[in-house]
Protein backbone atom coordinates (compact mmCIF):
# COMPACT_ATOMS: atom_id res chain seq x y z
CA UNK A 1 0.00 0.00 0.00
CA UNK A 2 1.36 3.22 -0.70
CA UNK A 3 1.42 6.12 1.96
CA UNK A 4 0.73 9.79 0.93
CA UNK A 5 0.93 12.93 3.43
CA UNK A 6 -2.37 13.38 5.09
CA UNK A 7 -4.02 16.32 6.80
CA UNK A 8 -6.15 15.72 10.19
CA UNK A 9 -7.17 18.19 12.84
CA UNK A 10 -5.90 18.16 16.71
CA UNK A 11 -8.93 17.37 19.20
CA UNK A 12 -7.54 20.11 21.43
CA UNK A 13 -6.28 23.06 19.07
CA UNK A 14 -8.69 22.07 17.07
CA UNK A 15 -5.64 23.43 14.33
CA UNK A 16 -4.66 21.12 11.11
CA UNK A 17 -1.50 18.75 10.90
CA UNK A 18 0.37 16.54 8.45
CA UNK A 19 0.19 12.43 9.45
CA UNK A 20 2.84 12.19 6.61
CA UNK A 21 3.58 8.90 5.12
CA UNK A 22 6.41 7.49 7.70
CA UNK A 23 4.25 7.80 10.40
CA UNK A 24 1.26 6.35 8.74
CA UNK A 25 4.04 3.09 7.55
CA UNK A 26 5.22 3.16 11.34
CA UNK A 27 1.52 2.69 12.37
CA UNK A 28 0.83 0.05 9.96
CA UNK A 29 4.11 -1.65 10.85
CA UNK A 30 2.77 -1.79 14.26
CA UNK A 31 -0.56 -2.95 13.61
CA UNK A 32 -2.04 0.33 15.13
CA UNK A 33 -5.84 0.97 13.90
CA UNK A 34 -6.36 4.40 14.75
CA UNK A 35 -5.36 7.97 13.21
CA UNK A 36 -3.54 10.36 16.27
CA UNK A 37 -6.07 12.66 17.49
CA UNK A 38 -3.50 15.42 18.41
CA UNK A 39 -0.80 17.38 16.90
CA UNK A 40 3.01 16.65 18.13
CA UNK A 41 2.49 20.11 20.30
CA UNK A 42 -0.97 18.72 22.32
CA UNK A 43 0.51 15.05 22.38
CA UNK A 44 4.08 16.46 24.28
CA UNK A 45 1.85 19.13 26.42
CA UNK A 46 -1.03 16.45 27.65
CA UNK A 47 2.00 13.64 28.18
CA UNK A 48 3.66 15.99 30.78
CA UNK A 49 0.43 17.03 32.45
CA UNK A 50 -0.32 12.97 33.25
CA UNK A 51 3.40 12.80 34.49
CA UNK A 52 5.11 11.06 31.74
CA UNK A 53 7.59 11.48 29.84
CA UNK A 54 8.13 9.86 26.47
CA UNK A 55 10.94 7.98 27.27
CA UNK A 56 10.94 7.40 31.08
CA UNK A 57 12.69 4.19 32.24
CA UNK A 58 11.06 2.15 34.87
CA UNK A 59 13.32 0.78 37.77
CA UNK A 60 12.13 -2.27 39.70
CA UNK A 61 13.82 -3.74 42.73
CA UNK A 62 13.73 -7.32 42.45
CA UNK A 63 15.29 -10.58 43.90
CA UNK A 64 17.13 -13.03 41.52
CA UNK A 65 15.36 -15.98 40.93
CA UNK A 66 18.77 -18.13 41.02
CA UNK A 67 21.04 -16.47 43.46
CA UNK A 68 18.74 -14.13 45.37
CA UNK A 69 20.53 -11.25 45.34
CA UNK A 70 18.52 -8.01 45.29
CA UNK A 71 18.85 -6.12 41.81
CA UNK A 72 17.13 -3.75 39.67
CA UNK A 73 15.71 -4.53 36.23
CA UNK A 74 14.59 -2.01 33.59
CA UNK A 75 10.88 -3.59 33.79
CA UNK A 76 7.86 -4.24 35.80
CA UNK A 77 8.31 -8.05 36.59
CA UNK A 78 5.36 -10.76 35.41
CA UNK A 79 4.15 -12.76 38.78
CA UNK A 80 5.17 -16.20 37.79
CA UNK A 81 8.33 -15.42 35.72
CA UNK A 82 11.42 -16.01 36.77
CA UNK A 83 13.78 -12.05 36.82
CA UNK A 84 17.52 -12.59 36.91
CA UNK A 85 20.85 -9.95 38.24
CA UNK A 86 22.64 -9.02 35.24
CA UNK A 87 25.66 -11.75 36.56
CA UNK A 88 22.69 -14.86 36.53
CA UNK A 89 21.24 -13.19 33.50
CA UNK A 90 24.57 -13.67 31.76
CA UNK A 91 25.55 -17.03 32.93
CA UNK A 92 22.45 -18.33 31.51
CA UNK A 93 22.83 -16.24 28.29
CA UNK A 94 26.14 -17.80 27.33
CA UNK A 95 25.21 -21.03 28.52
CA UNK A 96 22.99 -21.00 25.82
CA UNK A 97 24.61 -20.29 22.90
Amino acid sequence: MEYRDKSLVCVECQKPFVWTAGEQLFYADKNFKNEPKRCKDCKQKRNSRMGQSPRERVETKAMCSQCGKETTVPFKPTQGRPVYCKECFQARKTASV
